[in-house]
């Protein structure tokens, strides 16, 4: 079923009528809109579902699996209702998502709402929970981006804030710090009038540049080479005033270290990354997977509401400026594959093996010392 037909059913299913000829037809695009149960087996199912048809009188129609269940109905073996309405929520929410960032102002909630065929309270719910954030705050997101993307070539700053879709510059400006970790306008200038501290240090992985705002570290990065570290720093920001730590900033690169030393520690560090709002919902995902256990990248792109989106989860991770502490190592392929990774294989595996996850042995010819990155052409995407 394609999700143009899962969002845009003949009809909305909104009373019994509706359902009941749903259930009748065994109409497929019914689906995840609802479920029915059966008060003389305890079961319940799809609207398409194969099994015999039940009497009127003993039908039930529930908005959710969840809803059934909580009346004490167990789901059909035959057409596992949980799985096609978890698809069809899924379908809904990418939707939604696209919808949002197509549209030229943010879609009201009802819109949204009703575009899944969902309640208000549910789709609110559902969205959170799929992207970590609230429809209203996705939008925010999206056009924060397009101002990052529109301010290097916009006449001015207003211009692109306006251009980007928000109301007021005023809006922009109260979350603008929060979004792009630094004014706006020195943003759009390479950096120009924003300080960052850094430091180059060593580890048992080879050597480790760590940066910060005043608001967090902007940059975490392995390698084998300081110097080459710091040309990366300064290629990402070359208009910055980029600073040698002091004493006080030991004690953040100590807890660099020791996130690379003992990654399933789990020290917390204060953050001021930037990314894309697909980018932020792969790294709070990343975030959220436990020490010492992995995750496919389909399985990440199931829990940000995108699940086609396995190529776009594995660049969000490349894409990644604080190693270790946006856990991206901890994705591997669904069979188990390491894959890449943006600091070297070697250093992911090893890092998984320190917090005590299982990963397939690397083939003899590509093994190397955990201390020595890949070749800088060895893959076309690297995973973060």
């Amino acid at each position: 079923m394609s999700d143009a037909t899962m969002m845009r059913p003949h009809q909305d299913y909104a009373t019994a009528a509706q359902r009941w000829a749903a259930v009748q037809q065994r109409d497929r695009r019914a689906d995840g809109r609802f479920c029915y149960a059966v008060t003389t087996t305890g079961v319940y199912c799809r609207p398409s579902c194969a099994a015999r048809r039940p009497r009127r009188e003993n039908v039930r129609f529930y908005e959710s699996c969840a809803a059934a269940e909580r009346a004490g109905f167990r789901p059909c073996r035959r057409c596992r209702p949980q799985a096609t309405q978890d698809d069809g929520h899924a379908a809904a929410i990418a939707a939604a998502c696209r919808t949002i960032e197509e549209a030229e102002e943010t879609p009201r909630l009802d819109a949204l709402a009703a575009e899944a065929g969902l309640s208000r309270f549910h789709f609110h719910r559902l969205f959170k929970g799929a992207t970590g954030l609230t429809p209203r705050q996705y939008a925010d997101a999206r056009r924060a981006e397009r101002v990052r993307e529109d301010l290097p070539k916009s006449g001015t700053v207003t211009q692109a804030i306006y251009d980007a879709g928000f109301n007021s510059s005023g809006r922009f400006y109260a979350q603008s710090d929060v979004r792009l970790g630094m004014r706006p306008s020195a943003y759009a200038r390479g950096g120009q009038g924003a300080t960052i501290r850094f430091a180059v240090g060593a580890t048992s992985l080879g050597a480790i540049l760590v940066a910060a705002t005043d608001k967090g570290v902007c940059s975490i990065a392995l390698g084998d080479e300081p110097e080459a570290l710091v040309r990366s720093l300064q290629d990402r920001f070359p208009r910055a005033t980029l600073i040698g730590g002091d004493e006080a900033f030991e004690a953040t690169v100590a807890k660099a270290v020791g996130l690379v030393e003992t990654p399933g520690v789990g020290i917390d560090l204060p953050l001021d990354v930037r990314g894309t709002a697909f980018q932020e919902r792969v790294w709070r995902a990343l975030r959220a997977i436990p020490a010492g256990t992995t995750q496919s990248y389909a399985a990440i792109a199931r829990r940000v509401g995108s699940r086609r989106s396995m190529r776009a989860v594995a660049q969000a991770c490349a894409a990644n400026p604080v190693a270790v502490a946006i856990p991206c190592h901890r994705v591997v392929r669904t069979d188990g594959d390491l894959s890449g990774y943006r600091w070297g294989v070697a250093r992911k595996r090893e890092l998984l093996r320190r917090e005590g996850a299982t990963v397939a042995g690397p083939p003899a010819a590509r093994a190397r010392p955990p201390g020595r990155a890949p070749d800088a052409g060895a893959s076309s995407l690297r995973d973060g």
